[in-house]
């Protein structure tokens, strides 16, 4: 069972119908045991960083998602799902992410032509050894939609990056945490494949 972790994002259900597309086992909640004793888990994000976080407090989901990675069973981050994973962001001075890893989260700077929000589909350039984008080809194209991007302090934590003016910290993974800026739920067969690809680290881990 996969648990899409629910604070009110507005897309759980596009994650859901993926998941269930590829044939998982998942359902969203925000219950603390059932996320706890889930055998993955995702959590999805658009929308402000502080208001997110407010969201994730109100409901007592911060610490569980603490508690989740701690245990060390497979985790996505999906977009905002992977700011959220470090200490703060420029969008929201003052509140405070759940510094799992380090890194800056600031705003992509545009110029040149480029409209910010990133918005669209962009390629990205992967790290061999991912696990998560193992066996989706070179220079894929995914989608994007975002207006601040992540620097990671340990670039051994990045599995992949795309251009857009700046150099975007676009994937990350360490053991069982993963994490994409972009949304694999939108990103057609390349994000049906990564969406495999957490899944089989679910089985892997002994889940279904």
């Amino acid at each position: 069972m996969i648990a899409i972790i629910d604070y009110n994002a507005g897309n759980l259900q596009s994650v859901y119908k993926a998941l269930r597309h590829i044939g998982c086992d998942c359902v969203i909640t925000r219950e603390r045991e059932q996320i706890l004793n889930a055998d993955g888990a995702v959590l999805p994000g658009v929308g402000s960083f502080g208001d997110t976080v407010d969201s994730l407090n109100s409901f007592g989901i911060a610490q569980v998602v603490r508690d989740y990675i701690k245990a060390d069973k497979p985790f996505l981050g999906i977009c905002l799902g992977l700011q959220l994973l470090f200490p703060g962001s420029e969008e929201s001075p003052g509140k405070e992410g759940l510094g799992i890893f380090e890194g800056s989260i600031t705003k992509i700077p545009g110029g040149e032509g480029l409209k910010i929000p990133h918005m669209g589909w962009n390629s990205l350039s992967i790290n061999p050894s991912s696990r998560l984008l193992k066996g989706i080809g070179p220079e894929p194209y995914v989608y994007f939609v975002h207006s601040y991007y992540l620097n990671a302090a340990d670039k051994t934590l990045v599995a992949a990056q795309t251009q857009y003016g700046v150099t975007i910290d676009a994937a990350i993974e360490r053991g069982n945490v993963f994490a994409t800026q972009f949304h694999p739920e939108k990103s057609g067969e390349t994000g049906l494949k990564i969406l495999r690809n957490f899944a089989d680290t679910v089985t892997k881990a002994g889940g279904k």
